[in-house]
């Protein structure tokens, strides 16, 4: 795992080591007029810069992510992660955020997180999608940071927050619920499209992206140029990729890829770029962009040149999952476009041992849990196939497909003209039933029932429903998905499984969102949608440290700052129709010169993700069940033993169960016991902490363990 730290203390104040007053100085920085003074520093840390504020990179960092400018001897900027501009084009942005215009920050190409510090302030910006999070808690007087919540868990000596994970678990794409938590008492999340303004340990926290009104309806931006902003973001995010140096993993000497991958002389990833090339549309997108842009030269290390390198385009096939060959039109859609001369096609077969739910007992603990932690041991077994730079086209659902809850947006807005298609699409969703002509109805008023809910209302109604039954209920087809989602805020699909109390401490949380003053508050499906995308993107950043592969970085250019801007910018009415991200793809590809796509494509495969997940629950259910023979949660009062043993077995005789909540479930315990087995610490020095400080905290939440 990789991560920044820093952080800014007043100039005077008590010291946490010794509770004495402390002299002049930030902390890990001893003072010579008191030399007793306890040093503390990350282990395996490289500074970036020392006092005022000191800031350092921790662990394997790549020489070209982390790059450091300076304007003056008090104006520095620093750069980590995959940035597609200058030094000059940095420097520029680090001026204007001396001055105050922090979005100048956020407005390059690439995946990356700036801290720019001018004299004693420093501030560290947040991403739009929530892919590259910041974390702060209060320490020594003022104020400490860090891009990954573990480590300052590990520097307050934090416990677990049980009330946070409840929330996770009850409504994981509500904000309102979550707030600004983290599963780590006194460890706060900076919100996505917001950053962290830090000077002499006092912080504040300023969103640099404007908002619309809600009373006002904004101005619907033109289609064709909406589009052509789409491409031109994907086109330079995908560039950026490319330009980069080329790196070679250091386990090249390893025996071949097993599972069906042709055989090559490494295990880890291959030297270059490669790409996730499923059949969908997202991948294919990534897949022909980065094929098709001109080689471009770089200085890879001890490899000559990449220009006119062939991509490495790496495709799964589940051969237990897929029984009835239900994705073999997605395996000839990939074949297909891995035929063109620029491509190198690598078909990954694997069986049982790849399925969700395997090799649960081995893997790398993660900042905080999430359901990509039940099946990293089967990407992972994708991922090491790939390339040691890899795309993957996670986000592009979430930035680009309408949310539900955006027709009750047009219908605030009086378009109402533009519900038909959809509305009509989803009464065709289910196939033909006597009450499919009663669906447009039914759709029609949900959304003017939300467009006429306020806020509050809205929260209040759901803390309510959490108290009584049928919060529960299973969704059974698009039309009562789309029902479910056109509120201000709805349940989890693990709600069903939680104790009464830990619902109510949901509950409470909602109530006192509903009453807390909001600021610009936006349209509900336009905060829906910005929900889904962060809970999406702390998922993929979960996903990303589960299943990793040393010496490879996984690349998501759908959730790149300048991507996610570009899709807001196209007009709802445009989002909303059927078919509309395949249309926008097919679009941003023609746009790059490429027409000639296979039979099919932009179809989608929800249905083979739940026959994978069913699959690979049915495989494991002894394992599963023994795991909660004593469960974590139900020692803290989440859930109970006997009920979410009684729902694994169900779904293993074929029940119609939410399979993502059981997976949420298992990982969140999964995830637990890797927090309880761990030993160490992030610290060294004098004042670093005597002990692992979350496992003491989940030690001290559950005695009896």
């Amino acid at each position: 795992m990789r991560w920044l730290v820093g952080w800014s203390c007043t100039a005077a104040g008590p010291d946490r080591a010794t509770g004495r007053d402390s002299p002049p100085g930030p902390p890990g920085t001893p003072d010579p007029q008191s030399p007793e003074r306890p040093t503390v520093q990350p282990v395996g840390a490289r500074l970036l810069w020392g006092e005022p504020a000191p800031l350092w990179a921790v662990g394997d960092w790549r020489p070209d992510e982390v790059r450091v400018v300076h304007a003056d001897p008090a104006t520095r900027l620093a750069v980590l992660g995959r940035c597609g501009a200058s030094d000059d084009a940095l420097r520029t942005g680090l001026l204007a955020a001396r001055g105050g215009a922090l979005r100048h920050l956020t407005a390059w190409p690439g995946s990356y997180t700036a801290v720019a510090q001018v004299g004693r302030r420093v501030t560290i910006a947040g991403d739009l999608a929530g892919a590259r999070p910041v974390f702060h808690t209060a320490w020594s007087g003022g104020t400490a940071y860090a891009t990954a919540a573990l480590p300052l868990a590990d520097l307050v000596e934090a416990q677990l927050d049980i009330g946070y994970l409840a929330a996770l678990l009850a409504c994981p794409d509500s904000p309102e619920a979550l707030a600004d938590g983290t599963p780590y008492k006194d460890v706060r999340r900076v919100p996505p499209g917001h950053a962290l303004v830090l000077r002499d340990g006092a912080r504040d926290i300023t969103g640099y992206e404007p908002m619309a009104s809600l009373a006002v309806a904004a101005p619907q931006a033109d289609a064709r140029q909406a589009l052509e902003g789409v491409r031109d973001a994907l086109v330079e995010a995908v560039r950026t990729r490319l330009a980069a140096p080329r790196h070679v993993s250091a386990h090249h000497t390893a025996p071949p890829v097993p599972g069906g991958a042709p055989s090559r002389p490494w295990a880890g990833p291959a030297p270059g770029v490669g790409a996730d090339l499923s059949g969908g549309s997202a991948s294919g997108t990534l897949t022909l962009l980065a094929a098709g842009l001109p080689g471009l030269p770089g200085t890879p290390y001890g490899l000559g040149t990449g220009a006119g390198e062939r991509l490495l385009a790496v495709t799964f096939n589940d051969l237990a999952a897929d029984p009835g060959h239900a994705r073999d039109a997605e395996l000839e859609r990939a074949r297909a476009i891995a035929a063109g001369p620029r491509l190198h096609h690598v078909i990954v077969a694997a069986g049982t041992e790849a399925l969700p739910y395997a090799g649960l007992d081995n893997g790398p603990l993660t900042d905080e849990p999430g359901p990509a932690i039940v099946s990293a041991a089967r990407h992972r077994r994708r991922l090491a196939a790939g390339s040691a730079d890899h795309l993957v086209g996670h986000g592009a659902r979430q930035v680009l497909d309408a949310h539900p809850a955006r027709l009750a947006d047009l219908l605030m807005d009086r378009r109402r003209r533009y519900l038909l298609r959809p509305v009509s699409a989803l009464a065709r969703a289910d196939g033909p039933s006597a009450h499919s002509l009663f669906v447009p109805f039914t759709v029609y008023r949900a959304a003017r029932r939300l467009a006429r809910t306020t806020y509050r209302e809205g929260l209040e109604d759901m803390a309510a429903k959490l108290l009584g039954p049928g919060h529960g209920a299973a969704e059974d087809g698009a039309v009562d998905a789309s029902l479910a989602a056109l509120t201000w805020c709805r349940p989890g699909p693990a709600a069903r499984w939680l104790t009464g109390e830990a619902l109510a401490e949901v509950s409470v949380r909602l109530q006192g969102a509903a009453v807390r003053p909001t600021g610009a508050l936006r349209r509900p499906g336009e905060r829906r949608a910005a929900g889904a995308l962060s809970r999406h993107a702390a998922d993929h950043r979960v996903f990303e440290q589960a299943a990793e592969v040393r010496g490879q970085r996984l690349h998501a250019p759908f959730l790149d700052n300048q991507v996610v801007r570009a899709c807001r910018a196209l007009p709802e009415t445009l989002r909303v129709q059927p078919g509309a991200r395949a249309s926008v793809l097919r679009a941003v590809l023609a746009g790059a010169g490429i027409h000639d796509l296979p039979p099919g494509w932009g179809a989608t495969s929800h249905a083979s993700h739940a026959a994978e997940s069913r699959a690979g629950l049915r495989a494991a259910t002894g394992q599963l069940t023994a795991l909660f023979d004593a469960p974590l949660l139900a020692e803290a009062g989440l859930v109970e033993a006997g009920t979410v043993k009684d729902a694994l077995r169900a779904v293993a005789e074929g029940a119609h169960l939410p399979l993502d909540g059981l997976a949420e479930l298992v990982a969140t315990e999964i995830w637990l016991r890797r927090l309880l087995a761990r030993r160490g610490t992030c610290w060294t020095g004098t004042a670093a902490p005597r002990q692992q400080a979350v496992a003491g905290g989940v030690a001290a939440a559950w005695p009896s363990l």
